[in-house]
């Protein structure tokens, strides 16, 4: 599949070819006939969790990685972190073969997963960063310019001598990144980094990675299922789905490509006739008969035309043009198990 390379100006840090992960298991039936026929022959199962993807990413960029529950994301982050080993398939990270896990690739990177620690939690976090500044091999005057940077965009000195199991939900997660940026790395892989966290810890999480990009240029590829979080990060996003790589480009490319069409509500001082509009080509009235609000889709490129036509039913009190929700095309997509084409190619697929 054809991805979208790294910014033109910018060089690629990342780069994975024909990327594949199967897995290998015990196929072992149920109850005590099942458990002695394995003893004499065992079954094995092999399930496919990546199947060939490929795709380059930039220095600097931040990518959302987007899919359904075991459509490989997770499977994809651990490979290139390291954590996993591909099973074919070419795989570069900063120069590196991320699987050999070398001490100088490995401080070059940092992985977060929304659902695991990396902070000892019957000590003070302090405590935590302290070790990783012994494994980092980090001098002491960078370690501590960079804990008072990093304490101060995240607003958690205060926190830093608290015992970990004491603090909440939110204020954890910020110390999580604290520890897995300590040691300056260039690339940062997010597993689900706001799982779990109301919505303020999630602005302030959103708003200090998007500061540590700005100030480090950190290249940073992130999984979620939340759309806001995609929303407030991403320039670029890549949907996943049964392991391979349907959609590589910006986010209002995928939305353009699965809704071609605005949602415009118009809201008049009386009552209006609306019937006329639903005569005009690429129009869809919602609703309908006469009253004070009018609700279209419209195709993006007669939007103009059909603004002009709401003006001239009468009085505006409101007018409202936005693209269909984001998570809802999202969820859409995922259950109707739909593909989209690549933003920058010659053709985009209708989605299914």
């Amino acid at each position: 599949m054809t991805s979208v390379h790294a910014h033109p100006d910018q060089p690629a840090v990342i780069s994975a070819a024909g990327l594949t992960k199967t897995y290998t298991f015990h196929d072992q039936g149920a109850g005590l006939a099942g458990a002695v026929r394995s003893l004499v022959r065992r079954r094995y199962q092999t399930r496919l969790a990546v199947d060939s993807i490929g795709f380059t990413i930039g220095r600097g960029e931040v990518v959302g990685l987007l899919g359904p529950n075991g459509a490989g994301k997770t499977t994809t982050l651990k490979m290139l972190s390291g954590l996993l080993y591909p099973t074919s398939g070419q795989l570069e990270v900063l120069g590196h073969s991320p699987s050999r896990r070398r001490p100088d690739y490995l401080r070059r990177i940092a992985l977060v997963m929304g659902q695991k620690t990396m902070l000892w939690w019957d000590v003070p976090a302090m405590e935590s960063l302290l070790l990783h500044k012994e494994m980092y091999d980090l001098s002491t005057a960078e370690f501590e310019r960079n804990v008072d940077e990093l304490a101060e965009l995240l607003e958690v000195r205060d926190l830093l001598n608290v015992q970990v199991r004491k603090v909440s939900l939110g204020e954890r997660m910020k110390l999580e990144l604290m520890a897995a940026l300590v040691h300056g790395p260039e690339i940062l892989f997010l597993d689900e980094p706001t799982i779990g966290l109301d919505v303020v810890a999630k602005a302030r999480v959103r708003a200090f990675l998007a500061e540590v990009t700005r100030r480090h240029g950190t290249t940073i590829l992130v999984t979620s299922h939340d759309m806001d979080d995609i929303e407030a990060l991403c320039s670029r996003v890549m949907v996943i789905d049964h392991g391979r790589l349907q959609y590589d480009g910006s986010l209002s490319g995928l939305v353009h490509a699965a809704r071609p069409r605005k949602l415009v509500r118009a809201t008049y001082a009386r009552a209006v006739d609306a019937s006329p509009l639903a005569d005009l080509d690429g129009v869809a009235v919602g609703g309908g008969g006469s009253d004070q609000t009018v609700s279209l889709e419209v195709e993006r490129e007669r939007t103009g035309d059909v603004l002009e036509q709401l003006t001239r039913l009468g009085p505006l009190v409101d007018l409202d043009v936005a693209d269909a929700d984001v998570e809802e095309i999202m969820r859409d997509l995922f259950l109707r198990r739909g593909t989209v084409g690549v933003a920058g190619s010659a053709e985009t697929e209708e989605v299914r």
